[in-house]
């Protein structure tokens, strides 16, 4: 299969293309390079001479031509409108179709740059140029088998090991995740794990001839896919949930590698929910001061949020997730049917992260979710994605990443004040999502959501619960940084911000509410 790259203009997709050649020591070919060479003159001249829809039947001839005879490997980077032609949407399907995403203003600085508009025949008007990259997003983001987010780092040289491996597993789309300490990619298919794990773990992310990998996972995940993690120099079984989550658990671990001689080359193997997720990628990020994790999720809250962006930590007494460490994974492998292991109630309470990723989104994501959607690959694949774009804005929670804190200020609260027993992390977080969005005057959003959580079984009251145990335990949360807790708030679905200030008797008039 050739690798093609698509995207908008000032994507670099020109760029991106010579690095990968070089990287695979492949042959790369330009469509709008080979169009001004076959006119003889510049495309903004061939539009200005013969139009537009001379120039699209030009240029979908030569990239059908190009995808017909390029051998293996190739890469093809395709002018921005080369795919509204149907026939190279159609020839697109079974190539490994790489989307460059950019935001509206970051690609107009980029075309704008040394008068460079001139040569961009639909780059005249910056309206009109933030309204054809909205209008054709959707397309892009159909054909990509793979995704490279914006983000403040993109060595696309990178992406070549990973994408042989997506190459080699059909169904799985990628996600190439961009934050200020690192590059990751997370493939993201039904199948990678129950049919394809031994073999894509033993060959990916990491070089498995340099590296030992050292699993660490719990018994319930162990007995469903201990063959499929494939082998390993040591397997680390803790206690399902989330009072395993501690600095003991974290000792255990960390002993368990220095007695098997695990040394900065190796890598852990994260393999299980948010619990193992947080829990193993704590214990890499301060083993010998860092040793690489690879996080496979099995549970819907560690596919469609924990795994991603490179939060780890353990929980003390006083307040959950007080002791951790920024440490972006080396690879995220998801595989949605996994999820068909977990009981009702777990998926049901894994499902809350999906509604508050959606509630962030906005768009198609919530259409989907508010419209009562089950979870599948595309839902997976789409909050990872709603995740990374946010991450790579705002790796170490300084503004934006916030928002991803949507009803986890008075979740995390509940869970502490309950010593992580009675509720579970997802149904916590849903409480607390009604309590959010009851201080955001959002009545109408906060009865639908009520009607979704006790559809699924979810609970919509807090019962058994002391009111001030919890509002204590707000006061408490890590994300405080004076004297004031901040809050994130929602003006609509896909309208969520953080740093709001709440007043202390409308947080407790919310938990009371909860209460009653």
């Amino acid at each position: 299969m050739a690798i093609v790259l698509i995207g908008f203009m000032g994507a670099g997709k020109s760029t991106a293309a010579r690095e990968l050649g070089a990287a695979l020591g492949k042959n790369v070919h330009d469509s709008d390079e080979l169009l001004a060479r076959e006119f003889d003159h510049p495309v903004a001249e061939e539009f200005a001479r013969n139009g537009e829809a001379s120039f699209r039947a030009a240029e979908e001839r030569l990239v059908l031509a190009l995808l017909d005879r390029a051998p293996a490997d190739e890469v093809i980077a395709l002018g921005g409108g080369a795919v509204l032609s149907e026939r190279v949407q159609e020839r697109l399907r079974g190539e490994t179709t790489v989307l460059l995403d950019i935001d509206a203003d970051r690609a107009w600085e980029r075309v704008s740059r040394n008068g460079r508009r001139n040569e961009r025949p639909l780059a005249g008007d910056r309206g009109a140029f933030r309204a054809l990259l909205a209008e054709r997003r959707p397309l892009y983001e159909r054909l990509a088998t793979a995704i490279v987010a914006p983000g403040p780092v993109r060595r696309l040289g990178a992406l070549a090991p990973s994408l042989k491996v997506l190459a080699r597993s059909p169904g799985a789309r990628m996600l190439w995740a961009g934050a200020a300490s690192g590059e990751y990619p997370a493939l993201i298919g039904d199948g990678l794990l129950t049919e394809h794990g031994p073999e894509l773990l033993a060959a990916w992310p990491i070089d498995r001839a340099a590296s030992r990998a050292f699993c660490v996972t719990d018994g319930n995940v162990a007995g469903h896919f201990g063959q499929a993690i494939g082998e390993t120099e040591l397997t680390i079984d803790i206690a399902p949930g989330e009072r395993s989550k501690t600095l003991a658990s974290a000792e255990r671990v960390w002993s368990a590698f220095a007695g098997a001689g695990m040394t900065r080359a190796d890598h852990v193997l994260a393999v299980g929910g948010g619990v193992v997720g947080d829990l193993a990628g704590f214990c890499a990020a301060t083993y010998q001061r860092g040793v690489p994790v690879v996080q496979v999720p099995t549970t819907l809250v560690a596919q469609v949020d924990s795994a991603f962006g490179g939060k780890t930590g353990v929980d003390l007494p006083a307040a959950k997730n007080y002791v951790g460490a920024y440490h972006q994974p080396a690879g995220v492998l998801a595989d949605p049917l996994t999820l068909r292991t977990l009981p009702a109630e777990e998926l049901a309470a894994g499902w809350v992260e999906v509604y508050k990723t959606a509630l962030i989104a906005g768009g198609a994501l919530w259409e989907r979710v508010s419209d009562g959607a089950e979870p599948d690959a595309e839902i997976v694949f789409a909050c990872a994605r709603t995740k990374l774009e946010v991450v790579a804005a705002d790796e170490r929670d300084g503004g934006r990443r916030q928002v991803l804190n949507l009803g986890h200020t008075v979740g995390h609260a509940i869970e502490t004040a309950t010593s992580y027993g009675r509720y579970r992390h997802g149904e916590a977080v849903g409480l607390g999502l009604l309590a959010a969005l009851r201080l955001s005057g959002q009545d109408e959003l906060r009865a639908h959501a009520i009607e979704l959580l006790a559809a699924r079984g979810l609970p919509v009251r807090l019962e058994g619960v002391d009111v001030e145990s919890v509002i204590e335990a707000v006061a408490r949360d890590k994300k405080r940084t004076g004297a004031e807790v901040p809050f994130v708030l929602v003006k609509a679905p896909g309208e969520v911000s953080e740093g709001h200030t709440v007043s202390p008797e409308a947080l407790r008039a919310a938990v009371e509410e909860l209460a009653r």
